[in-house]
Order: structure tokens, then C-alpha cells, then sequence
């Protein structure tokens, strides 16, 4: 996927992100948020390798999220903990797969569009 989509897809993704929780509150705004999280790890993936295949960069993103959800199990250093979360929360890693989904179908499906 060339970088002139990635890229202002990851900025629509940090919009919609903050809008969400800007916009909702409880756990439709926490759980969109964590699905939305993974999306942007997504993109700056296929932003650093454009020629990535679509599930590759949906099992690292996945695989990413998750690392850092497990993280804080031992516990984050302060500085880090707004952008990384601080606490440990299991409903996160399903979120964090379907991000990841969401992002790997959208972005097989625009590969199959003419060009």
C-alpha cells in the first residue's frame, strides 16, 4: 500500500481515536480506542514496509498490542504509560485482534481494487 494512503490514514486513525473518547465515554469509547490503537500500529507498518502482505501486518500489529498489554502486567514506567496504558485488562487483546482484522480486510480489499 503506497505511503500517501498510510499516511493520512494513520492521522484520520489518531482523529478518530480522540474523537471517540472525546465524543463517548465507557467502555464503547475504551474498547473502539483499543481496536483503533492496534489500527494505527497497523499503518505505521505498512507505512515502514508498503509491500507487506495484509494478514503479516494484522499478526505483528496484533502481536504488537498484545505485547505491550501483557507489559503491564510488569508494570510501565510512568512516562510511558500514556501512550502504552498502564493496566492489564484481557477484554483489550480481543480488541486488539479486531483492530487488527478490520485493518488487514480493508487493506486486502483495496490491493483487489483496479488501478
Amino acid at each position: 500500500m503506497p505511503r500517501w494512503i498510510t499516511a493520512p490514514a494513520a492521522l484520520l486513525t489518531v482523529a478518530a481515536g480522540l474523537g471517540v473518547r472525546a465524543l463517548w465515554d465507557g467502555p464503547v469509547a475504551k474498547y473502539a480506542g483499543d481496536a483503533l490503537y492496534t489500527v494505527l500500529i497497523y499503518l505505521l507498518i505498512v507505512f515502514i514496509l508498503p509491500r507487506v502482505r495484509p494478514w503479516a501486518a494484522a499478526l505483528v500489529s496484533a502481536g504488537l498490542s498484545w505485547v505491550i498489554e501483557f507489559a503491564q502486567l510488569a508494570g510501565i514506567p510512568a512516562v510511558l504509560r500514556p501512550v502504552l496504558g498502564s493496566t492489564f485488562n484481557p477484554p483489550d487483546l480481543f480488541w486488539y485482534a479486531v483492530g487488527a482484522a478490520l485493518a488487514g480486510a480493508v487493506h486486502m480489499l483495496a490491493e483487489h481494487l483496479p488501478k
